[in-house]
């Protein structure tokens, strides 16, 4: 079973990569699984619930010292928009999954998006989980 698991999750990156899509998986400790680069952003699934979720990106926003410009709640998704002290934009969109499960996407930087600076907050997010 394990063994068909694997082989489907492969095949699916596969197909993503001879689609012309950039696929980078970053080994981000924790969560859920691993951490995945896909169109400027990093998104990672957490076993968590909504709330928590949410509580868990603001407290990590706060310690890493980014102003929040802009938070949008509804039931399924809450966005925060940040900005850094040298103008690039950070992007946080938490996507209500199940009772016990999120998927948090992490975009830092516009035409050009920054990796890292994404996995920092989505590692600080982690770390209040």
């Amino acid at each position: 079973m394990l063994k068909k698991l694997m082989l489907l999750v492969l095949s699916g990156m596969l197909m993503l990569n001879l689609s012309g899509c950039f696929l980078f998986v970053a080994g981000v400790a924790g969560g859920a699984g691993t951490a995945i680069w896909l169109s400027g952003k990093l998104t990672q699934e957490f076993h968590a619930s909504y709330q928590a979720t949410i509580d868990a990106t603001k407290l990590a926003v706060q310690s890493l010292n980014l102003p929040v410009v802009k938070e949008t709640h509804d039931e399924r998704v809450t966005q925060i928009k940040g900005s850094y002290s040298d103008g690039r934009e950070m992007w946080i969109d938490i996507h209500h999954i199940t009772e016990m499960s999120t998927k948090v996407e992490v975009r830092v930087g516009g035409v050009s998006s920054d990796k890292e600076a994404a996995s920092i907050i989505l590692r600080k997010i982690q770390s209040y989980l």
